[in-house]
């Protein structure tokens, strides 16, 4: 670690302990401490890592939101809390039988149980799973913290005493054993079972990486054994794309055989008389040298029996070999065994620990090699009966899932510890569901589950499984008949699942919500949700006491649902409303007419049916008689939509609140100076220094103002409310405030006048001009000011003057109150069937503007924004996933993606906006696909299944005109049969309609679909065509179509161009695999101190930034355990920091951890993973493992090739980083063919006078001079001064670089010419002046590298950097000074104004 305790500054809790494994640990027992591997890290997709990323942070606003009660309890209750986790550890020693007595280093938090784990996981005690442990001759109780356990002390020795079997343990053993010998084979992860998935870092770095830098270094002439060459399909220019590369072979899994066969027995159970005897049951084995055993499990443990295949004979054999422990008895039978079985466990545990800990939610793979099918007793025993995985452990055998998703709910949460322990256990039941939930749904599909009422046709059956509810997604019983019909159904889910999100983040204490999943599997829409108690004995219409069940036809209201709505409806902006029921009598409510209110049988409050929680889309929601703001209508808005229930997402809805708050604080500004000038008769300007001041702040801060501004809401809940946009703001992107101000389309800001309604949304510029704009308007600070005081007096001592101010900023911006900034929205407008009092008319027309402001502001501000992004490459998509949440961040849906391509295609720098353009392409044609192939599959039967994926898959990509499906060979067998089975199973139609698709109704379909959907054009009639015209890539198409649709192919090269015959056969389809949806919970503490950490490196202290990102990710691991998305964030982070601080090792050893989890957790291809090599590959060339780096660069660059294409703005700087490399190896014409491609990439995308490019070609030019081309050295280094002249001017320091270098290859030029005319003139025997050819050294090519990767080193001493502290506490301060005492707190914590922590 960075370092222990000696000179952390005072202010910072002692984050040194964060490394659990304790510098004394063995490294055996930290290997394999996996339970524990607190000092690892986890990996999906989340804000932190999406911040880090620099796309910018994905559900920030929850994040920052469901933290109320953090941020309140951060003072008081941080100090001893960040001890209570450092808790030192201490070392027991542990004896078992026939081994050595070892040293263990344990934590008095852990639970004995934790010990066991680690012992079944060491190389030399792995084969045990039955014994207890002993301290003095008392066993331990397995779930006691050893804190607790008396005696227990550093030293102690712990005893492994065996103990007797009972069947459990003895299935619990096998179990375990049959793991062992198959840790190192992947076909879990190909099959997508267990939390498996893959990783190939290894294959790339032989081992371990951080191990053998040291070595390495030694060998002076590592240059020459270095083979650069990267293989042909890796080079600029090539145009094959071959998928094998993907996942290259790995030596470790050409898998080690010890056993040929071990299976249960057909023996089983053992007959009563046998039982008595102690058989708990029997196993039949094959070894390696063909002899087969029978064996006994009993309670004393394992041995031979006579039984034969046919002949039942349970007495022991002679000898019997009676052991403990299966593996000792089966090393006694088979030398191969033995052998083997100590390769395997030698192999098993030098795997780096993220290699095998399994991921919170499964990945799927969308290729995978032919696997051999084996024997696998466990397999077959899980697929036929219906418990999960390790069900058995569980008393009670099923889980009531919704008493555990409530009760973890229902935990304390007043102090760290508390939530922590909160936290975790949310995280666990709730990867536990999603699991069981993905396994019901997919059964249910599969037919493997009976309905609860399957008399009625097949679309409208539902289903229990395993105390999950499930439901298809169609529209049954007409209900949503008014709303869109099955589009609409199969819209519900996802909307609801959204709706499930925003109020598990707000935590209200008191309001329930249900488990939801939403799984897309063959084609079917299922959802799987947790069940109310009591539910399913009574009618709907008896329980629901608050809302509607007919879509607002007649509604109910219950006052404690509106007491607890009411905390709710302030983070999630929903306006308190009446609405009429049948009766004509108002009903109060606080949430969409759908939403249902219904108390269990256990007397909890849930609320369901969430779709409508966010307020309607009028630009996809056409209402006859009301028209659109001018900006929609100019963009052809409202547009019809397939069903009636889009929704604006919750990130628009905070952007807009957000915008509309600068304008509310700058009109507030513009009268008081108008006022002011009024007074005094001329205007007057404040003095610069205190706009200069106020301004950042006011940036940051002001959402504050507003949250306290609210009369009701409690200060630490309207802090928690209202600072989420600008925390979250401040510290991901660039204050976005500067971004969005660039694309402006009218700016209301020009005139100094209150701005029209109509004219606001549009001036989205104006509003967030950022800091210039504040400093344009002095009244700025006074106006927060006066917002203030308002809240605080709650009016009463302010002249009236002022308060009108307010009132005219408020009315002008929409607020629903009339003294302080309050916008909320009224999720009912426009539903069909919902009618409104007549008292709050003016009420619903003000909320009707409102809706419409907002649809404009989707379509004139943030689809622009987005555009600015994109081009100054602040929003860098790589794929469809990274597209679409780019899309999410600013609140655009992904039904505006052919909007978004329009906005594109019309700029006039379309063409750095080349990558943007073509990724959208892929993700609408690909959506369009799965959309066609989802109703596909629904038509088909499962024996033809494979035949017609690939058919589709056929028709789609291939290039062959006349795909033909081939139907099974037994179809005309089956026909009878099937009629019979008509209803039994959602997917058992018995048509072979789909066997009629041609390539080019396919791709009609799709263009009709891109029409009716997304409302663009697309301009190909069939796959070639889409290529030619779009630049697109089959292969591209083809993962984004599996991943979306969940296929999984054979990974072969494919020949998508053929004429000839087709690209697929029905044997490259592998799998079918659920595609599902569930919420994702946070770990909130662990993301403040991150977000603290982040904004302390921002401000430049380093060492402070470390320890807290340090201490999240302790906090992570405690919450998530070792693998999460948002751990893999925190140690990109912590990599970063350390190789700043110079700490190359750490930084190595981290940022492989992140690599590792990012291709577990998202992906092996995964843009992010993309990245994570990238960096992996410079902290190894910092660390002298050059070969290293060099793989990793070619295998970012092939998986980047494989998911966008060479013409990226992001290859350019993989491409410079490769030529750098190649450039120190003297492989210099490699080196030039990526430095060029680099060049002209960027020339593209940033335009040839960026300084960008103006490095480009100093770094070709240095590679001229290596080679000694002078000429061509001279004339790259000339544009480059040239761009720099222009851009910095002649007295920058890099003009002034460029130009010393121009000077000096002008004298080698000049040396070299007259050392020519000499050889010339003279002939042999001319005096030759040797010439200076240099290889560049490691330390100027690393220079280059980090430079070009952002990293710039500034050389500071002592002194200076003292000086920069105090001045940057000194800013710090007066900032703080203008805010007030209850806004202390930016983020849950901000260390400074901490106490010194005591060690």
């Amino acid at each position: 670690m960075v370092s222990k305790t000696d000179d952390i500054p005072a202010s910072v809790p002692n984050c040194g302990s964060v490394d659990f494994a304790k510098e004394g640990e063995t490294p055996e027992s930290k290997e394999t401490n996996e339970t524990n591997v607190k000092d690892s890290c986890p990996c999906g997709h989340s804000a932190a890592a999406a911040v880090m990323n620099g796309i910018g942070g994905h559900d920030q606003a929850e994040e920052a939101e469901s933290k109320q009660d953090s941020s309140d309890h951060a003072d008081d209750g941080n100090e001893q809390e960040v001890i209570v986790i450092q808790d030192t550890g201490f070392t027991v020693k542990i004896q078992a039988p026939g081994i050595e007595p070892f040293d263990l280093q344990v934590s008095p938090q852990e639970m004995v149980q934790e010990i066991h784990q680690v012992l079944m996981d060491r190389e030399d005690t792995c084969h045990r799973t039955c014994f207890s442990l002993q301290l003095d001759g008392n066993v331990l109780d397995n779930f006691a913290e050893l804190k607790s356990i008396e005696g227990l002390q550093e030293g102690s020795l712990l005893k492994v005493v065996e103990e007797p079997y009972t069947v459990r343990e003895a299935r619990i053993h096998v179990r375990h054993i049959r793991d062992l010998l198959k840790s190192l084979d992947p076909s879990d992860a190909y099959n997508g079972v267990d939390c498996n998935s893959l990783s190939f870092l290894s294959v790339f770095t032989d081992g371990d990486l951080g191990a053998d830098s040291g070595k390495r270094k030694k060998k002076g002439s590592e240059l020459e054994q270095i083979d650069c060459t990267p293989p042909e399909h890796i080079l600029p220019g090539s145009k094959e794309r071959p998928l094998m590369p993907l996942q290259p072979q790995n030596k470790d899994w050409k898998p080690l055989q010890c056993l040929k066969v071990l299976t249960m027995s057909g023996w089983n159970p053992p007959p009563g008389n046998r039982k008595m005897h102690g058989d708990l049951m029997y196993l039949y084995v094959v070894t390696v040298e063909d002899r087969h055993v029978s064996i006994t499990a009993s309670t004393r443990g394992y041995y031979l029996n006579q039984s034969t295949t046919y002949t039942f004979n349970p007495k022991p054999a002679n000898p019997s070999f009676l052991s403990h422990s299966l593996v000792e008895l089966l090393i006694q039978i088979s030398p191969a065994f033995k052998r083997n079985f100590t390769a395997l466990q030698k192999k098993r545990v030098q795997r780096h620990p993220f290699e095998r800990i399994a991921t919170p939610f499964q990945v799927y793979s969308w290729t995978a090699p032919q696997m051999d099918h084996t024997m696998d007793c466990v397999r077959a025993e899980d697929a036929y009966t219906s418990r999960l995985g390790y069900e058995e452990h569980i008393p009670g055998q099923t889980r009531e899932w919704n008493e555990e998703l409530q009760t973890t709910r229902e935990l304390p949460r007043k102090n760290l510890p508390e939530r922590l322990l909160r936290e975790r256990a949310i995280f666990k039941v709730h990867s536990d569901f999603a699991a069981a939930a993905t396994r019901g749904a997919m059964a249910v599909i599969d037919g493997n589950v009976m309905a609860i009422n399957p008399g009625e046709e097949t679309r409208m059956q539902m289903f229990i499984w395993n105390n999950i509810f499930f439901s298809l997604g169609f529209d049954v019983r007409d209900h949503y008949r008014e709303l869109g019909g099955d589009a609409a159904a199969h819209a519900a889910p996802t909307n609801d699942l959204n709706g499930v999100r925003a109020y598990s983040a707000v935590d209200v204490e008191g309001l329930y919500t249900l488990g939801t999943v939403v799984v897309d599997y063959r084609g079917y829409r299922v959802t799987a949700q947790s069940i109310i108690p009591g539910i399913l004995e009574r009618e709907q219409e008896q329980s629901v006491i608050y809302g509607s069940i007919d879509f607002g036809k007649t509604v109910v209201s219950h006052p404690k649902y509106l007491e607890l709505l009411e905390k709710t409806s302030r983070p999630l902006k929903v306006q308190r409303h009446a609405v009429l029921n049948e009766k004509d009598v108002a009903v109060e409510l606080y949430s969409s007419v759908e939403c249902k209110g219904i108390i269990g049988n256990d007397s909890r409050h849930y609320i369901l049916d969430l779709l409508r929680t966010f307020p309607p889309d009028l630009n996809f929601l056409p209402v006859e008689g009301e028209e659109l703001s001018v900006e929609s209508q100019k963009q052809g808005y409202p547009r019809q939509h397939r069903h009636r229930l889009a929704c604006l997402r919750q990130e628009l809805i905070e952007a807009f609140v957000e915008h509309r708050y600068l304008l509310f604080m700058k009109m507030a500004a513009l009268q008081l100076m108008q006022q002011k000038a009024n007074k005094d008769g001329k205007s007057v300007a404040l003095p610069e220094s205190i706009t200069a001041e106020a301004s950042p702040e006011v940036l940051e801060k002001a959402p504050e103002a507003a949250a306290a501004a609210s009369d009701t809401a409690t200060s630490s809940e309207s802090a928690a409310m209202h600072d989420k946009p600008s925390s979250a703001a401040a510290e991901s992107q660039t204050t976005p405030a500067a971004e969005h101000s660039a694309v402006s389309t009218a700016t209301a800001n020009g005139t100094h006048e209150p701005p029209a309604p109509e004219s606001q949304n549009g001036g989205c510029g104006s509003s967030l001009e950022g800091k210039e704009a504040d400093e344009t308007i002095p009244g700025l600070a006074q106006a927060k000011e006066l917002a203030e005081t308002l809240a605080a007096e709650d009016g009463s001592g302010i002249d009236p003057k002022s308060r009108e101010v307010v009132f005219n900023a408020c009315k002008a911006v929409g607020s629903i109150s009339n003294n302080s900034f309050d916008i909320r929205f009224n999720p009912d407008i426009f539903s069909p069937g919902v009618r409104f009092p007549e008292a709050s008319a003016e009420d619903i027309r003000k909320q009707q503007q409102l809706l419409k402001d907002a649809a404009a502001f989707l379509v004139s501000c943030q689809i622009p924004s987005l555009m600015k992004d994109g081009l100054d490459h602040t929003a860098l998509p790589m794929d469809g996933a990274t597209l679409t949440e780019a899309l999410h961040q600013r609140g655009i849906n992904v039904r505006y993606l052919g909007s978004v391509l329009e906005f594109v295609d019309k700029m006039p720098a379309k063409v750095q906006l080349d990558h943007f353009y073509r990724i959208g392409i892929t993700e609408l044609i690909t959506r369009c696909a799965k959309h066609i192939f989802k109703t596909y599959l629904q038509g088909v039967e499962l024996s033809a299944l494979s035949a017609a994926v690939s058919h589709f898959l056929n028709c789609f990509l291939s290039s062959y005109p006349d795909a033909v499906a081939h139907l099974p060979a037994d179809e005309l067998v089956s026909r009878k049969k099937n009629r019979k089975r008509r209803n039994r199973v959602p997917g058992a139609g018995d048509n072979t309609a789909w066997a009629n698709l041609t390539p080019s109704e396919l791709w009609k379909s799709i263009g009709t679909e891109a029409h009716g959907y997304y409302h663009f054009t697309l301009q190909c009639e069939s796959v070639d065509q889409a290529v030619e015209k779009y630049g697109l890539q089959k292969i591209t198409l083809l993962r984004e179509i599996s991943v979306k649709a969940g296929i999984q192919i054979l990974i072969k090269e494919y020949n998508f161009d053929s004429r000839h015959k087709p690209a697929f056969t029905e044997e490259d389809i592998l799998n079918i695999f659920p595609v599902v949806k569930h919420v994702n919970p946070k770990a909130s503490d662990a993301f403040h101190f991150f977000q603290s950490g982040q904004a302390k490196v921002q401000q430049g202290f380093l060492k402070e930034g470390c320890e807290l990102i340090n201490e999240a990710l302790n906090l992570f691991n405690n919450v998530y355990g070792a693998m999460h998305v948002e751990i893999c964030a925190c140690l990109r982070l912590l990599a970063r920091l350390n190789y700043i601080m110079g700490d190359h090792p750490e930084a190595l050893s981290n940022q492989q951890k992140a690599v590792l989890m990012s291709e577990r957790v998202l992906g092996i291809e995964h843009p992010n993973t993309i990245q994570e090599y990238m960096h992996l590959a410079l902290y190894c060339f910092a660390n002298g493992q050059l070969s290293t780096a060099l793989k990793l660069l070619y295998r970012a660059r092939y998986l980047m090739l494989l998911v966008c294409g060479e013409d990226h703005p992001e290859m350019a700087l993989l491409d410079s980083n490769i030529g750098l490399v190649l450039h120190g190896v003297m492989e210099y014409d490699l080196s030039l063919r990526f430095l060029e491609n680099a060049l002209s990439i960027n020339s593209k995308y940033h335009g040839p006078r960026s300084l960008k490019v103006a490095l480009s070609h100093h770094l070709v030019a240095r590679v001229y001079e290596s080679k000694a081309e002078f000429r061509s050295a001279l004339q790259h280094e000339k544009e480059g001064y040239t761009i720099y002249k222009n851009q910095v001017g002649e007295a920058h320091e890099k003009t002034k670089e460029s130009s010393e270098y121009l000077k000096y290859l002008t004298q080698q030029a000049v040396a070299l010419q007259r050392t020519m005319n000499e050889i010339y003139k003279n002939g042999s025997n001319a005096s030759i002046v040797p010439l200076k050819f240099t290889a560049p050294s490691m330390a100027s090519v690393l220079e280059q590298l980090n430079i070009i990767n952002g990293i710039i080193f500034i050389p500071l001493s002592q002194k200076d950097l003292e000086t920069l502290k105090v001045e940057v506490q000194r800013r710090q301060q007066l900032q703080d000074s203008g805010k007030s005492q209850a806004q202390q707190e930016g983020i849950a914590l901000a260390p400074d104004d901490k106490l010194p922590v005591d060690d």
